[in-house]
Order: structure tokens, then sequence, then C-alpha cells
């Protein structure tokens, strides 16, 4: 998102967003295999700034369990590995929240954190989730992470049949600091198609694990059932980059330790 004030997305933002997700000219293919698509488009390679968009063919599950999946705060602290703290502060209208994710980055980087303005969108049998970052004056930079910038992030899901769906996630996101080309090698080559793989376990193991946890509790589909406090637009702002800390790790080296995951 752009602009100088925070704006809950429109219709206009989402089909962008949906052209987007859609569009392969001016894309380069770095990943290709079974069923699992990556592309990158670099946008300032001294900062590492660059655009990544990776699609994945769902034989096994619906667009309605993905969409449950990629909105389920309590079950992503479950299978998602990366994540450090994740949760959602307050609501600006049905289909649009503000949360706080933090993640763990490869080491030896320091991990990450964002606060981001959440929207999402039913069209027809598919979904969008996306979201971009804001000031919070209650959710700081912490001294031990980096705050990064979610310019445009997010998730479409395309309904494919009763058990079969096509995602797609794209993000440009603005890592705070010049980072090594390794790193986003690493994250188009691997971190990528495993974090999607990742999702699409996850999703074969949603519905007996909510069957255990609140089985009835999805305000994403049901707004009523939210007990999240309603915040003003006005106690939010843009979150700018040149606000923040820039951290250089351009000379880091990649270290062995073997990535984290969970079953």
């Amino acid at each position: 998102m752009s602009g100088g004030s925070v704006a809950i997305p429109d219709d206009q933002a989402f089909a962008s967003f949906k052209a987007e997700c859609l569009c392969e000219e001016g894309w380069n293919v770095t990943y290709n295999k079974s069923g699992t698509t990556v592309w990158i488009q670099s946008l300032d390679e001294e900062k590492s700034l660059h655009k990544i968009k990776c699609r994945m063919v769902c034989n096994d599950v619906s667009a309605e369990t993905m969409y449950d999946v990629l909105h389920d705060t309590e079950y992503r602290r479950k299978w998602d590995s990366s994540v450090i703290e994740t949760f959602d502060i307050g609501r600006l209208t049905v289909n649009t929240d503000v949360g706080y994710y933090s993640w763990r980055c490869p080491k030896p980087l320091r991990n990450r954190d964002v606060v981001t303005l959440r929207s999402w969108l039913p069209i027809g049998k598919d979904y969008i989730i996306m979201n971009y970052s804001v000031k919070h004056s209650k959710y700081p930079p912490k001294k031990d992470m980096v705050r990064a910038i979610s310019v445009q992030t997010g998730y479409m899901i395309q309904h494919q049949g009763p058990n079969h769906c096509v995602l797609t996630y794209l993000a440009q996101v603005d890592p705070r600091g010049s980072l090594p080309k390794w790193v986003v090698n690493k994250s188009s080559l691997f971190l990528a198609p495993k974090a999607m793989k990742k999702i699409n376990k996850a999703c074969l193991k949603y519905s007996e694990w909510k069957q255990r946890h609140n089985k009835a509790y999805k305000p994403w589909l049901f707004p009523e059932q939210t007990t999240l406090p309603i915040i003003p637009l006005c106690e939010l702002s843009i979150q700018r980059a040149d606000s923040l800390e820039n951290i250089d790790e351009s000379c880091l080296a990649e270290t062995g330790e073997r990535e984290r995951d969970s079953d």
C-alpha cells in the first residue's frame, strides 16, 4: 500500500492484488518443482529489496480449509516453526484487523517482527488475505528485533474443486538492512517452497486439530464471534522505512545450522 495515511483496502486494492498474483510478466522463475513455482522480481539489489511470489497446487486441500488455516492464529503457533510470537491487537472493521508477528531468520541474521493491518475478502469461491505495515504506539520496535516493513504481503486462494485449490503467496517486504545475497537465494530456492509445503501439511491436519480446539470459533467467517477491541483508525500511521534502524548484515556468512521443523 502507498500513500500518506492508513487506509482500509477497498475493492480496487483487492483487484490489484489479484492481478499481480496472476501476472507473470517481469518475474523470474527461480524454482519449479512438484506443483510449486517461485518467482523473484528484483527492485533494489544493493538493499536486497525484492518481491517474491510462490504458487502451489494443492490436490488434497479445499480452498475453505486453506482459508481457515491461514487465518487461525492459535493453530499457526502449532505448525509454523519460524514464529516467535503472533497475536491480534484489535479490529477496524468486520474484515480488517491489526496484528503482531515475529519470526526467526536464518542464522546468523537478527530476527524480525512486523505490525500489520490485515484485510480479507471472499470473492466468489476464492479468497484473498493481504496486509501492510502500520505503526501503533503501544507496539514500538523491540531492542532484540529488527522491525521489518511489509509493503504488501498476502495470499490468494483459488477454488479448483471440492478438495483442490491453488495457493499464491505474494510478498514485498523491506527487511530493514542490507542482506547478503545468499539470503535472497535461500529464500527463493529453499525457504519459500518449504514454507508452502508446511502450509499444505498443516491443512491436512487442521480438521482433526480444530475439532479439539474451540471448533466453532472462526471469527474470520463469523465476525460476531470476535472479542477484539475496536481500534480507531487515527491510532495508526504508516510505518516508514526511514524511521527505523537500518542493519548492515551483508557480510554475514551462512551457518550450517539446520532449519527448525515440527510436525
